[in-house]
C-alpha cells in the first residue's frame, strides 16, 4: 500500500513538473538580433519593439546584411530599415521601424509644392489589434515610408510604427497588411538597461 501511495505521489509530482515545464515560454527578441535592439533602446533611453518574425527573406539583425537605414535624431527619434533588392526584377522587400520617444503626435514631413509640411503618415484606413497593440493603418506616407503601408500606435507616451513597401514580391495591399499584422503580433518590447 505504501509503495502504491509513494508511486502515486511520485507520478503526481512528475506530472506537475511536466505540465509546468510544457508552458510556452514568453517571447523574446531572437538571440542574433537582441544585442542590436538592446543597444538601440539604450541609445534612445526608451523602450523599442523588436520583431520576432520578418517577411522573407529579411531578418531584423541591426548591423546585419539586410539593414538599410539606422538613424537616431537629436530628439531620440529613430528609423531602422531593412531591405533586400531582388535580382533581375524580382522586386524589393523593405520594412521600416520607427520610434518617437516622449512624443505621441504624428511627425511632419516636407510637403509637395505649395505647402511647407504635411503629416508623415496620412489616409488612415482602419485599425489592427494584435499582441495588446492597437494600431492605426496609414496608406499614404512620406519620406522613407513612401509607397509603404504603415501601422502606428502609442505606448507609454511614445509613438511607434512599422511599415512595409508595397512592391513585387509583396505587391498587393492585402498581402502587405497581412505581413504587418504578423509583424505586430511578433513584436516584443525591449527596455533600456539601467
Amino acid at each position: 500500500m505504501r509503495a502504491t501511495a509513494l508511486a502515486a505521489l511520485v507520478a503526481l509530482a512528475l506530472g506537475v513538473g511536466v505540465s509546468a515545464s510544457s508552458a510556452a515560454p514568453k517571447a523574446s527578441c531572437p538571440g542574433a538580433w537582441a544585442k542590436g535592439w538592446q543597444r538601440l533602446a539604450d541609445k534612445v533611453d526608451a523602450p523599442v519593439y523588436c520583431p520576432t518574425w520578418m517577411p522573407n527573406p529579411l531578418d531584423a539583425q541591426i548591423g546585419g546584411q539586410y539593414q538599410d537605414i539606422y538613424s537616431i535624431s537629436k530628439d531620440r527619434s529613430y528609423l531602422v530599415g531593412f531591405l533586400e533588392h531582388g535580382d533581375l526584377g524580382s522586386g524589393d522587400v523593405h520594412v521600416n521601424f520607427r520610434g518617437y520617444p516622449g512624443r505621441t503626435t504624428i511627425p511632419k514631413c516636407p510637403a509637395p509644392v505649395g505647402k511647407s509640411t504635411v503629416p508623415c503618415f496620412a489616409d488612415p484606413a482602419g485599425t489592427v489589434t494584435e499582441n495588446g497593440i492597437h494600431a492605426t493603418v496609414y496608406q499614404v506616407n512620406q519620406g522613407a515610408d513612401q509607397w509603404h503601408i504603415l501601422l502606428a500606435w502609442r505606448h507609454a507616451g511614445s509613438l511607434y510604427s512599422v511599415s512595409q513597401h508595397v512592391i513585387v514580391p509583396y505587391d498587393s495591399a492585402t498581402r502587405v497588411r497581412a505581413n504587418l499584422k504578423h509583424l505586430l503580433k511578433s513584436l516584443v518590447l525591449v527596455r533600456p538597461q539601467d
